[in-house]
């Protein structure tokens, strides 16, 4: 059993859905954690306020407070990547994460995400990623190093004072010369069946994004994508949108059966830039990966 040193967090909703107890809400809102592993896990003293008092089996549910609690799973998978450090600082840490890596803690995950191998590393225990990338996506990952003013990173992305720019690589047609060709989406994302999986859908345009393609060479072209909002595989679907998914993805158009993660084929998508001006220096931040994705 691993067991994770750093708790993950939870906030409750400012709506009681109908529980007395955290223990009740934990178990509506974990549908894929048993009972009684909530139940062992408080009795054991690994479930706490924000305070770090202990929560009990019959604490009482208590609006908008903050509840942790650590991951438990029995085996871990190893990735097979190693993540880069581009740059580090008093406030700020950027890094590249391989595919297959998880950014944080998740499903089976608990050392082996992106955000643990760093604090491992840098001995910064309080790290903290400022945006998530799929675990399939490779590319750049922005932290927060300095608790106190991480906040002000966070603003960047939720007034979208962040420009982020990708590259991937679809299957084509070799008859179809697609380079200099540019596309301008906007629809509605919503959740889907099974829920990690997103959809388009009538409505109001709530994702935006601009595909441009930059090279072809053969049955393969090589596209920039600059998403204008970040909601969950939001340039996975927009590719599938024109007509061009992208290469080895095992979610879209249509969902692979789960298997055993076939390392010499990752998702053709990665994170490619982060270009922003930064909160606290007042001076333009670019970081860009060493590399383009190349289409051969």
């Amino acid at each position: 059993m691993s067991i994770s040193k750093y708790p993950s967090k939870v906030s409750l909703p400012q709506i009681n859905p109908g529980v007395s107890s955290v223990l009740e809400y934990l178990i509506v809102k974990f549908p894929n954690i048993k009972s009684e592993v909530w139940r062992h896990r408080i009795e054991s003293g690994n479930v706490h306020w924000h305070d770090g008092s202990l929560i009990g089996v019959d604490t009482l549910f208590q609006a908008q407070q903050r509840v942790y609690y650590y991951r438990e799973v029995g085996v871990e998978p190893v990735i097979p990547f190693e993540e880069k450090i581009l740059f580090q600082d008093e406030h700020i840490l950027v890094a590249h994460k391989p595919p297959f890596l998880a950014v944080g803690p998740t499903g089976i995950y608990i050392e082996e995400c992106l955000q643990n191998r760093l604090r491992k590393k840098t001995e910064l225990h309080h790290l903290q990623s400022i945006h998530r990338l799929d675990r399939a996506t490779t590319g750049l990952v922005l932290f927060s190093v300095d608790p106190s003013n991480r906040h002000l990173y966070h603003h960047l992305f939720s007034s979208r004072k962040i420009h982020k720019t990708y590259q991937a690589i679809t299957k084509v047609d070799k008859q179809e010369n697609l380079v200099g060709q540019k596309w301008v989406i906007k629809n509605r994302i919503v959740r889907s069946e099974p829920r990690f999986l997103m959809k388009m859908t009538e409505g109001e345009p709530n994702s935006y994004s601009l595909i441009r393609c930059l090279a072809q060479s053969d049955d393969k072209a090589l596209f920039e994508l600059n998403p204008i909002t970040g909601k969950t595989h939001q340039l996975r679907l927009h590719m599938q949108e024109i007509g061009f998914p992208i290469l080895n993805d095992k979610f879209y158009p249509t969902l692979q059966p789960r298997d055993v993660d076939n390392y010499s084929k990752p998702l053709q998508l990665l994170a490619k830039e982060l270009r922003f001006m930064d909160p606290i220096t007042q001076q333009l931040r670019v970081f860009s990966h060493e590399s383009d994705l190349k289409v051969e």
